[in-house]
């Protein structure tokens, strides 16, 4: 039905309002108007009632990855454009010329050689975010170079905000080819921080002060309980390590219970007569000469 009401629209005599010099043209008009027709119908389909159809199940199968929807939705409108796109070609009558131009096939070739490895890539890239389970919108990473929470992810790049505020655009290529950490992802969190104290002072009373300091930083959780160990020997200090959980927070939490247990750990410390962090120690070699002035 609808070739058959274009065909007599071809055949028709332009209307009066029609310019005569450009009655050869309406042939040209007709179709470019019923290409633009096919283009705008697909578009209004895709965007309004597939793309919604396919989030709201996107959305039931992934409750608890909430990236799926957006980029998949940016997916499949990106697909409705071009198929719009193809369609409207077809409609005018283009789609023959697409298919046969030599001169659009070295162009297609062309581009995809050239531009490729780079779009594609970070496409493939994309996806594999998308489809991790453990990569969602609002999770803190940290990667070589960086770290922050995740924003929002797109086709070719991962938007991440830094800590201080700034935003960080980063290729999808990027993530995908290092190691990414999330030491803030789960329900339990495990912070681990290094004290020194001197070689002189009580090591086992200093290692059940840092437990009891643990103890007193409200969010800090029971289980697992606080510990604290010898980390090593450096050339001025004993390096004690205190380990801790606290309930999943965010970064600001975070910083929060970091400082309240040094604070702790401090008074602590200063009460038992522990010096914490002594001054380094260096001994000098070497000969004074005295100038008698004669």
């Amino acid at each position: 039905m609808l070739s058959d009401a274009m065909s007599l629209l071809l055949q028709a005599t332009p209307p009066d309002f029609w310019p005569s010099q450009f009655a050869d043209d309406w042939s040209f008009v007709v179709r470019l108007g019923w290409g633009a027709l096919a283009f705008a119908l697909v578009t209004l389909f895709g965007l309004f009632v597939l793309d919604p159809t396919v989030s709201r199940i996107v959305t039931a199968r992934n409750r608890n990855n909430p990236t799926v929807e957006e980029a998949v939705s940016r997916y499949l409108r990106l697909a409705v454009v071009v198929v719009a796109f193809l369609v409207g070609a077809l409609v005018t009558g283009y789609g023959a010329f697409l298919q046969s131009s030599a001169l659009v096939v070295a162009a297609a070739t062309l581009a995809l050689g050239v531009a490729g490895q780079t779009v594609i890539g970070s496409l493939v890239s994309g996806m594999v975010l998308v489809l991790d389970p453990e990569f969602n919108v609002g999770d803190y990473i940290q990667w070589e170079g960086g770290e922050g929470t995740v924003r929002s992810i797109t086709l070719r790049v991962t938007r991440v905000q830094t800590p201080d505020g700034g935003l960080v655009t980063l290729p999808n290529t990027t993530l995908t080819s290092q190691a990414i950490t999330r030491p803030y992802g789960y329900d339990r969190t495990r912070i681990a921080e290094h004290v020194g104290i001197a070689y002189e002072d009580d090591v086992d009373e200093a290692l059940s002060l840092l437990t009891a300091a643990a103890r007193d930083v409200e969010g800090v959780v029971e289980g697992p309980s606080p510990r604290a160990y010898v980390d090593e020997f450096s050339g001025d200090a004993v390096v004690l390590r205190g380990e801790f959980w606290v309930s999943d927070l965010d970064r600001r939490g975070l910083f929060h219970v970091r400082s309240e247990y040094a604070r702790h750990v401090k008074q602590r410390l200063d009460g038992a007569g522990i010096t914490l962090a002594p001054a380094s120690k260096r001994e000098l070699l070497g000969r004074v000469a005295v100038d008698s002035g004669e």
